[in-house]
């Protein structure tokens, strides 16, 4: 291996040998036709999911039941995260069709909650934010009985493209803290803690009505005592719901698994995560940020068009 790309990612990740992956950690979901239908009508469309390009453990699943998180601006992010199997790089050129590929794309496959998530354009002077608002918008002009949720990176803080994203009034604002704020400058790469906190207290202060939401990754070595600081941090900034999931390492290139947490303590967090008063909480080893989003919709106020 040359000293590139690969060095750099390696550098500060540990060597020593992986942990055994449990049982409870693999998905027993095998493809069916649907789920190379459903990935065959993306190659079509032109368009990305987070499902592929982050290796979810849930593809099979999530495929199969026909739902998909789609993935806006390209597949090549401007960060390095190294707990995030997408490519790093230079960004796409923007492609302005696409909100209304993806939109289209929700109305065949008959999506009732759709998610929306991007890459990290730290390239652009709108930090992406105008390709969300302009996707929400579509989805409501085509598909107006679909919920929105939207996943959004922290857009470096600048509020004019948080406020351009709530604005365009997504049912569900999701921003992820990833992890505890002693693990960030190892493992998310350009993000702040506070920054991403403010973030989410922020879109709820200015749209009381929207559903927040949060998720986090255990096993990158977090104490427990980190985590339930996480959880309180959240609740202060009026977070409603939370996913709570095991980092699985896509590959070795990336930040090793400290630990395998049993599915028992998910258990456990997600009544100390109620408790606190999270009005929803996934937590389990294969949870991820969008696992079974579309439950969500029973919390959501009807909208004029939805069905």
């Amino acid at each position: 291996m040359s000293e590139s790309l690969g060095q750099s990612r390696l550098s500060g990740i540990s060597a020593k040998a992986p942990l055994r992956l449990p049982r409870y950690c693999r998905t027993e979901v095998k493809p069916v036709p649907a789920v190379f239908a459903l990935k065959r009508m993306l190659r079509q469309r032109g368009l990305n999911s987070v499902c592929e390009e982050a290796r979810c453990p849930n593809l099979a699943d999530c495929f199969g039941r026909g739902t998909v998180t789609f993935m806006l601006l390209g597949d090549v992010c401007t960060r390095a995260c190294r707990f995030c199997h997408v490519a790093t790089g230079l960004g796409r050129p923007v492609d302005s069709d696409e909100p209304r590929r993806v939109a289209e794309a929700a109305r065949e496959l008959g999506l009732r909650h759709v998610v929306l998530t991007s890459v990290n354009r730290d390239d652009l002077p709108d930090q992406g934010s105008l390709q969300f608002a302009r996707a929400i918008a579509e989805l409501r002009s085509v598909a107006p009985g679909a919920t929105v949720e939207v996943l959004t990176p922290d857009f470096r803080g600048d509020e004019t493209c948080i406020d351009r994203v709530t604005d365009a009034a997504p049912d569900i604002y999701n921003h992820n803290l990833e992890t505890v704020q002693r693990l960030y400058p190892s493992v998310r790469i350009g993000a702040r803690y506070p920054r991403s906190l403010e973030l989410l207290a922020r879109v709820k202060l200015r749209r009381p009505e929207l559903l927040t939401k949060s998720g986090v990754m255990l096993g990158l070595g977090e104490t427990r005592a980190e985590l339930l600081e996480v959880l309180r941090d959240l609740r202060a900034a009026d977070v409603d719901c939370l996913t709570l999931g095991q980092y699985l390492r896509p590959s070795l290139r990336h930040l090793p698994v400290e630990r395998f947490l049993e599915p028992a303590e998910f258990a456990e967090l997600r009544e100390t995560a109620a408790a606190l008063g999270f009005r929803h909480v996934e937590s389990g080893p294969l949870v991820r940020s969008s696992f079974r989003a579309d439950t969500l919709r029973g919390l959501l106020s009807p909208r004029e068009g939805q069905q």
